[in-house]
């Protein structure tokens, strides 16, 4: 087999070797994705062991260690190769560069020349190596080569490696990257101030009996010190061309501390929410069962409180920077965005650490566009879209909505109800709010559970202080012969059902009652201890 067909066959062997994507998978999570839980334990490892080696190694220019010292330095040098063959590793997908010169060779109908495509996959390594942490990460094994000593120096590139492990010395590195065009050209500003100044003070001063600018770098010395607005007081200009200079040199340093702290700031405060938001992402990452709650308006608000009352983990997106800042100061996990935004939507784990969406905006064409998104995200997500008037519910529908829910409407039937019944108004209203204590709660008949195949009047619920409010029952559940129903999106409600009701797997019994009463009752069934009302 010739050279080019094993380069190509590797390369496609590669490609579709699982064992492989998931070996690459998992370093790159440990090694790169700020959101992986792993690379938090892993970057937190390697700050202790960098701090170590560190302070081993000044520590030993006074004293000795020992051997043990010598086996140590060897093994945190081989964690650093290791990690930087990695890093190279991850960078670039070799097989897919020779993949992709080779199927360019077989549409052009030219034959396949192996050296090219390696020459590119070499070039995308030299390309990683060139990278500022690439060459720090390089610097930082020199010092370990103990015969010399003067590699000892480099011990500054390992402090410098913090900044790969640390998130927040990072993203200084990282917005000092991005304004490198600003801070290009104050410096260059800088330069010529200094230089313009460290020339007129040696031409004033160099020509004194005593002078104390005896040479160039005199002056260079004293002119960054001064621009700086450090000034140690060791060298004074003694004239008064000197002085102007000075004078002249101290206010431009203000201007220059002036304009860069201000370049750094606004760099930071534009940084600062996208890194709020990577901390946000990070911890849905380790949650499972999220609900994203799109709009923390007034319903917003009322759903995020009950929620986190009933301790249901969720994240909040809102367009509005200050009511994300409102929902922080509550507590909540919150970013600010566009929750029509596919990226977004996945960072925040639809259809993988989130299970619900509620779109709550007061606007119903976000609501529509957000469950279009949403269910082209993720085709198992359940949705629940408010509907501001009465002709978006059926777009909402169209667009994916598993349930509509128009607020006004229901407002507008509860004050109706008040007239004609305010005091089963007030009841309702009770148990809507939760004002006394009251709760309607969901329990769900799992498949195989005790209340299975159960009749309603074989559960206690006076007895437990409760009532049954009434079941959900899906479609695909046998109906009850007999008994009214309301039918629903993919189930019917039975209200108030009586004693012999049969209950199925997978329905849904709504139950009112106090807080105290329905905990119990989950803890019954979680413990799958018996429930029954006792025989007579």
């Amino acid at each position: 087999m010739a050279l080019s067909d094993a380069l190509i066959h590797f390369a496609y062997r590669l490609q579709a070797s699982s064992r492989y994507a998931g070996t690459k998978g998992f370093f790159h999570r440990l090694l790169a994705d700020p959101r992986s839980h792993r690379r938090a334990l892993y970057d937190a490892a390697m700050i202790v062991l960098v701090l170590t080696s560190v302070f081993l190694l000044i520590y030993e220019v006074r004293h000795e260690l020992g051997p043990w010292s010598n086996a140590f330095e060897a093994f945190v040098v081989a964690v650093f190769i290791v990690e930087y063959l990695l890093r190279m590793w991850l960078y670039s997908d070799s097989h897919a560069i020779l993949i992709e010169h080779w199927e360019h060779a077989e549409l052009a109908g030219t034959r396949f020349r192996p050296a090219p495509a390696l020459w590119a996959v070499v070039k995308r390594k030299l390309a990683y190596m060139a990278t500022p942490m690439a060459i720090i990460d390089l610097l930082a094994i020199l010092p370990g080569y103990r015969p010399l000593r003067f590699l000892r120096i480099f011990l500054l590139f390992r402090l410098l490696k913090l900044f790969r492990y640390a998130r927040n010395l990072s993203a200084f590195g990282e917005v000092l990257l991005e304004k490198r065009f600003e801070l290009f050209t104050l410096s260059i500003f800088v330069g010529s101030m200094v230089l313009i100044a460290a020339v007129a003070m040696y031409l004033f001063e160099a020509e004194q009996a005593h002078p104390r600018v005896s040479s160039m770098m005199d002056a260079l010395y004293w002119a960054v010190i001064t621009i700086t607005t450090v000034g140690y007081g060791d060298i004074v200009p003694q004239t008064t061309e000197g002085r102007i200079v000075a004078m002249v040199l101290v206010f431009a340093g203000i201007a220059v501390i002036s304009f860069a702290t201000s370049i750094i700031v606004m760099a930071f405060h534009e940084k600062m929410g996208e890194l709020r938001d990577n901390r946000v992402f990070s911890n849905v990452e380790r949650l499972s069962g999220v609900t994203i709650v799109c709009g923390y308006g007034r319903i917003g608000q009322v759903v995020a409180e009950r929620l986190a009352a009933g301790r249901d983990p969720f994240v909040v997106v809102d367009r509005n920077p200050e009511a994300v800042s409102l929902a922080h100061r509550h507590g909540y996990l919150a970013v600010a965005g566009d929750a029509t935004n596919n990226t977004l939507l996945s960072n925040l784990g639809l259809g993988r650490q989130a299970s619900r969406i509620l779109c709550l905006t007061h606007d119903d064409v976000s609501n529509v566009y957000i469950t279009l998104t949403a269910r082209q995200v993720s085709p198992d997500i359940l949705i629940v879209s408010r509907a501001n008037k009465a002709e978006t519910g059926r777009k909402l529908t169209q667009a994916g909505a598993d349930h509509v829910v128009r607020p006004y409407e229901v407002v507008g039937h509860m004050a109706a109800e008040f007239i004609g019944q305010p005091v089963a108004f007030e009841a309702l209203y009770d148990v809507i709010t939760r004002a006394r204590g009251i709760h309607l709660e969901p329990v769900r008949v799992t498949p195989g559970s005790w209340l299975d195949a159960r009749h309603v009047g074989d559960i206690d619920f006076v007895g437990q202080h409760l009532m049954l409010f009434g079941v959900i029952r899906p479609h695909a559940s046998p109906e009850a012969a007999g008994l009214d129903r309301y039918e629903l999106r993919d189930a019917h409600f039975y209200f108030n059902p009586g004693a012999d009701f049969a209950l199925h797997a997978h329905d849904i019994l709504m139950v009112v009652g106090h807080q105290a009463s329905l905990f119990r009752l989950k803890e019954a069934l979680g413990q799958r201890r018996p429930f029954w009302k006792p025989s007579r």
